[in-house]
């Protein structure tokens, strides 16, 4: 049975869909008005109100309507958007009824089921909090934990348990998860879940619990395994949209940096040091990268931590609470670890790895713009994924700034603008500083003593790196990005004959258009490789971290291939080439096809092959060699 959808669009909203329908939608659209919570329990308006909640969020104010009351839920919301407390709130009505207080803890109330450790822990927080002046007791059940102690905790009684699958399947096994008295089961992040495989544990779950509960589902998208499941186990659901479609998160601000393949860690270096943000969350895409990368920014002096799976829930429970008291300002994760953070103060998102689709890039940016907040998101992009990027970036509807990553020299005179305007140069002093600064007066000179202070402020920040400028094409620089309707269209015949493209023309440096000088370099594939201009021009701009239209002329010979790159981009091409050495193709500079002695290259396919050299004659008194003698010896066996 397909739930009820509820629309936000105001041109076509029925009337008997109330103002949820309509608060909702002009929430969604940025239209805001004063608003409380429609809440009746009194501790819960006190534990709103201690914590600073005076305005519900577009699916607070949806999961609180008298149409949304004691039904099942199919909710999509953004991430940041205040989802936990919102279910929090929508199954009060259903826990609590009348009463202001719980009773006695007993079997649990609600299951809510969170697809990783640290969602599990964050939800457990929020409604710990939320529920603490009415009595309720919340429990935690996530992988990486000590498994008796939750055991003895859910012994104990709980009215609400937080878990991850596998270890919630676990308890349910082991008789130590009695779910006999559950009256709402929430599904957070249900599409994450499935994504990382727990189909099987959801259905075990939701199978083991009573089948007159409530069910709320929560998740960013409904695709059409999220809606299958909802089929599954929901009835008469009430359909909640509260997501904007085809429009990017308003509160992040979106930039592109174009970066040679090679200096993405140069780049991310000075991206730290650019923007000295309160809290920064980096991606990469495997364990491995993370590791180097967070061993090479302690290298650099920067404080940073890791998250990834392979750590254990202490080791990452101590790296997000070093993030949470300011001791380290830099995070290194990959995505299934960052999954479901809220860290306070995150000012900025950079994605060391692209992502790899538009879900994956919208739930990593949403780490940052949370709760009203501006925030930052910067895709690091090689040139060799620039078009994949503007494809990633046009998907999401996200018209992000592109530039090129801040140089050594914006760096430091930055630095310096920072120290003039430095706190601790305006703050009163103490009566113990002023003694002191007049005895160093006494010893040093002014001059010496400011030089000395500037040393200090340089010495606790990390070198930026220098970084070489990255060629921007003039066509490409204004060539915007086809959009998705010209890709689908359909053309005639005549419409694509017009739009072939047309082939590439070797023509000689001095006849460019630009005439911009080269420089030629060699790789060692030839005609013997099957070496072709189809592959070999994108390994080249691979390997050197440049673009098509760096390449000039291609001279393609039995052996080796000589090519010409321009002036501009040639030295940062040949570090770039050293730094990703090939064994299978090496690039050294090389002298124009034609310059130096004269080199013996061997025949040219198609042409005839010199005569073979006659052997010379033996003499007549040579001993016959051992191959000549076997010959000569050789007996034929019967058939």
């Amino acid at each position: 049975m397909f739930p009820q959808m509820v629309s936000f669009a105001p041109g076509a909203m029925p009337c008997h869909m109330g103002n949820a329908v309509l608060r909702c939608g002009l929430a969604a659209l940025g239209v805001r008005a004063a608003m409380t919570f429609p809440i009746e329990n009194p501790a819960l308006q006190r534990a709103l109100v201690a914590r600073g909640y005076t305005e519900p969020t577009a699916v607070q104010l949806a999961v609180l309507e008298h149409d949304a009351e004691d039904r099942d839920l199919l909710v999509s919301a953004q991430t940041g958007s205040g989802k936990t407390v919102a279910y929090g709130l929508a199954f009060a009505s259903t826990i609590l009824g009348a009463e202001e207080r719980f009773p006695a803890a007993g079997a649990p109330l609600v299951l809510v089921i969170a697809p990783t450790r640290e969602l599990a822990i964050q939800v457990h927080g929020e409604l710990t909090w939320l529920y603490a002046q009415a009595g309720g007791r919340v429990v935690s059940c996530v992988g990486g934990m000590d498994a008796r102690e939750e055991a003895r905790a859910l012994n104990a009684g709980a009215h609400i348990v937080v878990g991850t699958p596998g270890r919630l399947q676990d308890h349910i096994n082991r008789k130590r998860l009695n779910l006999a008295a559950i009256q709402v089961v929430v599904l957070d992040e249900a599409d994450e879940m499935l994504d990382l495989g727990f189909k099987d544990e959801l259905e075990f779950i939701l199978n083991a619990a009573p089948t007159s509960r409530r069910t709320l589902l929560f998740s960013a998208t409904i695709a059409k395994d999220i809606a299958a499941l909802a089929r599954q186990y929901q009835q008469d659901a009430l359909r909640i949209d509260t997501v904007a479609r085809n429009q990017p998160h308003a509160d992040i601000e979106y930039r592109a940096v174009r970066i040679s393949g090679h200096e993405i860690e140069l780049g991310l270096v000075n991206l730290l040091r650019f923007y000295e943000a309160r809290g920064t969350l980096v991606f990469c895409a495997t364990r491995e990268a993370v590791r180097r990368l967070q061993g090479s920014l302690l290298e650099r002096g920067f404080d940073a931590v890791a998250l990834s799976g392979e750590l254990s829930q202490n080791e990452r429970n101590n790296a997000l609470q070093s993030l949470r008291d300011g001791r380290a300002r830099v995070c290194i994760a990959t995505d299934v670890a960052a999954r479901g953070l809220d860290l306070p103060d995150l000012d900025l998102v950079i994605h060391a790895d692209l992502p790899t689709n538009k879900a994956t890039l919208l739930h990593r940016s949403g780490r940052t713009g949370r709760a009203g907040r501006k925030g930052m998101c910067i895709l690091l992009v090689p040139n060799s994924k620039r078009r994949r990027a503007e494809m990633l970036l046009t998907s999401a509807n996200i018209n992000a700034a592109w530039a090129d990553p801040p140089t050594a020299e914006e760096i430091r005179a930055l630095d310096q603008e920072r120290l003039l305007s430095d706190p601790s140069l305006t703050e009163a002093p103490l009566p113990e500083d002023i003694a002191l600064a007049q005895q160093l007066l006494a010893r040093q000179s002014p001059e010496s003593i400011a030089t000395a202070l500037i040393r200090l402020y340089r010495a606790r920040l990390p070198s930026p790196e220098e970084i070489s400028v990255q060629y921007q094409p003039p066509a490409a620089a204004a060539r915007p990005a086809r959009a998705a309707y010209e890709r689908n269209a359909e053309r005639t015949p005549h419409d694509r004959a017009s739009h072939e493209r047309t082939p590439r023309e070797n023509v000689p440096f001095e006849k460019r258009e630009d005439g911009a000088p080269m420089t030629w370099f060699r790789a060692s594939v030839g005609r013997k490789n099957n070496a072709d201009p189809k592959w070999l021009i994108p390994l080249i701009c691979r390997m050197g971290g440049i673009t098509k239209a760096e390449i000039g002329v291609i001279r393609i010979f039995d052996k080796e291939t000589k090519f010409e790159i321009t002036q501009a981009a040639a030295e940062r091409f040949q570090a770039a080439t050293y730094a990703a050495a090939n064994a299978d193709m090496l690039i050294e500079a090389s002298s124009p096809p034609g310059a130096g002695p004269a080199r013996d290259l061997g025949p040219r396919p198609g042409k005839a092959k010199p005569a073979r050299p006659v052997r010379p004659e033996r003499p007549a008194n040579a001993k016959p060699n051992e191959q000549e003698r076997r010959r000569k010896n050789k007996i034929l066996k019967p058939r």
